[in-house]
């Protein structure tokens, strides 16, 4: 069946949720009431110390590293995964994913603050979000704890509301379900959030969630991936989502 537009405005369709964000913009800026961020290449620059643990899991194990600058297309999915795709395609089995993933498990426990650190500009951003009086979420693909001990001891405990790793019990993003549940816990519209993130998983999350996806382009990924999976919005510094979101 095809979709019918709700509204027409200069030749643009508008479906629903998108008629929501139109409304928003019509005065020059959006309005939203919570923003929910990726962490990984959004938050904290995080590539070096997962690929360093990384590399050294599979060189104690026999297997070819990879540069840093690889590891920009292996993260963003989950640490199994990650493990996955690191691992040449012929030790792919259950046998060789779980020895290499307790190992990624037990050196990123020791070194995942070795070189992380939050990105420029980004904890005044948070600040001045907070300070506006905006109710901000993190909802993250890395192990629940990981993100848990890293949003406090980089931005301690004060700033989220509501912070949220890869967890047993819920589908990884893009299922928008993580998404979706923390908007019902804040009691507030899908349409009334913006999510930010630096790939392409972040924009169809937000997408498949009815949140306002916006790209960054300081992280792992370039903006013609975030557009190609629905960015209505790309920031090159942090400093700019506060005009954005108004």
């Amino acid at each position: 069946m095809e979709k019918k537009p709700l509204h027409e405005h200069g030749g643009m369709h508008l479906y629903r949720h998108e008629t929501m964000w139109f409304l928003k913009c019509v005065r020059g800026r959006m309005r939203f009431k919570a923003i929910l961020f990726d962490l990984d290449g959004t938050l904290l620059d995080t590539l070096a110390d997962l690929a360093n643990s990384m590399n050294t899991v599979l060189a104690n194990n026999g297997f070819p590293v990879f540069p840093v600058r690889r590891y920009r297309y292996f993260v963003g999915e989950g640490m199994e995964n990650l493990v996955r795709k690191t691992l040449p395609a012929e030790h792919r089995d259950t046998e060789h994913v779980d020895r290499c993933l307790a190992g990624m498990r037990d050196e990123y426990d020791r070194h995942w603050g070795d070189t992380t650190r939050p990105y420029d500009g980004i904890p005044e951003m948070l600040a001045n979000l907070k300070k506006a009086g905006m109710t901000l979420a993190v909802l993250s693909n890395k192990p629940h704890m990981y993100t848990l001990q890293m949003i406090a001891h980089y931005f301690g405990d004060d700033i989220f509301t509501a912070v949220a790793g890869l967890r047993p019990d819920v589908p990884r993003k893009p299922d928008p379900r993580a998404a979706l549940q923390i908007a019902h816990d804040f009691g507030v519209p899908p349409h009334d959030i913006a999510y930010v993130g630096d790939t392409a998983i972040d924009m169809e999350t937000a997408v498949r969630a009815g949140m306002y996806p916006i790209g960054v382009l300081w992280g792992f990924r370039d903006a013609d991936e975030l557009l190609a999976h629905g960015a209505k919005t790309l920031l090159h510094s942090p400093h700019e989502l506060m005009r954005v979101i108004g």
